[in-house]
């Protein structure tokens, strides 16, 4: 059973999948708010707290191939339900650690419950329940939510930590991830696949992926997205704090009620995801229309001047809210089109998988550039260095997409 390719762009499963998405990435998008407090009350290192978010993001990633399996295995709501209880119960324990070593080793219950509700399991069942004509821009849609989560999850935290301790807001945090239950019953779709593609194993299509150079080539890609996204939220806030110059009192971000820097900091995070929802929605549409590979690579170039720029001038609240809109717009775009991508040249039977694995590149990325930010912080006090190796990885991945050969790979006769 498949749908036709007119079948219309909005779904109770896409519905459903950014409900699910929105709500578990507004959770994950705020944890860089929690940095200076957590720091400040137990005397921890910069480090410290900054390996627990890195283990997190590691262990979403070691988790999103896993789940995507048993996704395919067992059913994709058997997979997100999973996933939801594991996030709940992480950051319902990690409320009660008093020490680095066991926030770190809690985070990875938190990361894999990320894993469960994000995604590699979310995005697989949106492209098995879209057209080919919609798939593309219904991906970007669903990538969009997540952005919209961001928009309100740091303020939202923000908001929380102004009248209750920290452990008080993962609580709370934890009961709206199990509001998510609710959606799952919708996340019903038919699996889109060839006959050769269902008489084929898992083993045998990883098999494949991993001899063609271009899924090396996408993997490896990937790598900066995780390092420039993981680092930014993580450790943006904390930056835009200590370092952005003073706030005009009679400016229109005091007009606002933005009169700190740390204020600004949670803004700006909110302004990253804002953006990014016409940015990941522009760039599902424009997957549907041109080279994907090609998108990528002009989306990598454009983080690598920004990111750049921003790091060479001085910085002032006016270059904080503009960097955050010029990397807003790019700072999910690659998810459609990387997602796509292994859709287009591997198949849908297990799309879910094979993301999972490319995804794992992104996590290994996203926990270089949250472990190294708070590292080099406590080392030198300063976070330059490892912006500049943010724009060298960004400059990379890059042209590494540039080779990939975007055809179909034809399963062979069983």
């Amino acid at each position: 059973m498949t749908p036709s390719a007119k079948s219309g762009l909005i779904t109770p499963v896409l519905i459903a999948g950014c409900l699910i998405l929105m709500t578990g990435f507004a959770i994950r998008a705020s944890f860089g708010v929690f940095q200076l407090p957590i720091a400040t009350e137990f005397g921890w290192a910069r480090a410290d707290f900054s390996l627990a978010i890195a283990i997190q993001n590691l262990a979403w990633g070691i988790g999103q191939p896993i789940f995507g399996a048993l996704a395919e295995k067992f059913g994709d709501r058997r997979a997100v339900i999973i996933g939801a209880l594991m996030y709940a119960a992480g950051l319902v324990a990690s409320s009660f650690a008093v020490t680095p070593g066991q926030h770190q080793l809690l985070e990875v219950i938190v990361g894999f419950g990320i894993a469960g509700t994000g995604f590699g399991v979310v995005l697989a069942v949106v492209g098995r329940a879209s057209s080919a004509e919609n798939r593309s821009l219904a991906l970007g849609i669903a990538t969009a939510a997540g952005s919209a989560g961001q928009v309100i999850g740091a303020p939202l935290a923000e908001g929380l930590l102004a009248f209750f301790p920290w452990q008080t807001v993962f609580v709370i945090f934890a009961a709206i991830v199990l509001c998510t239950l609710f959606a799952v019953p919708f996340l019903r779709s038919p699996q889109m696949a060839t006959k050769a593609e269902l008489e084929e194993s898992i083993g045998t299509v990883i098999v494949r992926a991993f001899k063609d150079p271009s899924y090396t080539m996408i993997f490896l890609g990937f790598f900066s997205c995780g390092y420039q996204l993981a680092f930014i939220t993580a450790h943006f806030p904390a930056f835009i704090t200590e370092k952005c110059g003073p706030i005009d009192p009679a400016g229109i971000l005091a007009g606002i009620g933005v009169s700190s820097t740390s204020a600004l900091g949670a803004v700006a995070i909110s302004v990253i995801g804002l953006a990014n929802i016409a940015g990941t929605i522009t760039a599902g549409w424009l997957g549907k229309k041109y080279t994907k590979k090609y998108l990528l690579a002009a989306i990598y170039t454009g983080r690598t001047i920004a990111a750049a720029v921003f790091i060479a001038l001085p910085m002032t609240p006016e270059s904080v809210l503009i960097f955050s809109l010029v990397m807003g717009a790019l700072w999910l775009a690659t998810v459609p089109l990387t997602s796509g991508l292994v859709a287009h040249i591997y198949g849908l039977r297990y799309m879910g998988t094979l993301y999972g694995i490319v995804f794992l590149s992104h996590q290994l990325g996203g926990f270089l550039g949250v472990w190294l930010g708070g590292k080099m912080y406590d080392l030198t006090g300063d976070y330059t260095l490892v912006w500049w190796i943010g724009v060298g990885v960004g400059a990379f991945s890059a042209i590494v997409h540039l080779p990939v050969r975007e055809k179909p790979l034809v399963p062979q006769a069983a």
